[in-house]
């Protein structure tokens, strides 16, 4: 069969336009509205739309926890949800964190524990540590493996990783 020959029922044409959706949604604390394809990820809208480049597209499959953020307090991988699931909701990336310019608890015990090498994982890491204290499953050090296993860090700093977040939670800092 002729792959460049119209299928039975199909007539030949121009290509159908991705269809487009308003999608408003509050962003590290700030009103925002764009309108996206309908197969946008939230990590796209993020990076390319809103230049919030903090989140990582590490895979794009949802297996290394690079693109990690919390969607109304939940931890979730931008990379899976699409924008327009996050329509009314609210968004928290690594660029929300802290306050005054003062940098997050999380982003002070990673730096002072040496919890990054490249840096690339980071961003997901810290806002999944964050969620997991939030969640209340930093009770142990096998908790935190088990709640962070989703995060995989290339560089191999889980030692380090793991003194970081277990600071904050023995603290019980803001998470």
């Amino acid at each position: 069969m002729d792959a460049s020959a119209p299928q039975a029922g199909l007539a030949p044409g121009p290509r159908a336009r991705p269809a487009r959706v308003p999608v408003s949604f509050r962003v590290n604390g700030d009103e925002r509205r764009l309108e996206v394809d309908t197969r946008t990820t939230l990590l796209d809208a993020l990076r390319h739309e809103l230049k919030l480049t903090g989140t990582k597209k590490g895979c794009d499959q949802g297996q290394c926890g690079a693109c990690t953020v919390h969607v109304d307090g939940k931890r979730v991988l931008s990379c899976l949800t699409l924008a327009a699931t996050a329509d009314g909701r609210e968004v928290r990336t690594i660029e929300g964190l802290g306050q005054d310019g003062e940098p997050h608890p999380m982003q002070e015990a990673f730096a002072r524990h040496d919890g990054f090498q490249c840096g690339y994982c980071t961003p997901g890491q810290i806002m999944s540590a964050i969620a997991l204290i939030e969640e209340g499953r930093a009770a142990s050090d096998d908790d935190v493996r088990e709640f962070m296993s989703g995060n995989l860090c290339r560089c191999g700093a889980y030692p380090n990783i793991l003194a970081a977040i277990r600071e904050v939670a023995g603290r019980g800092d803001r998470a």
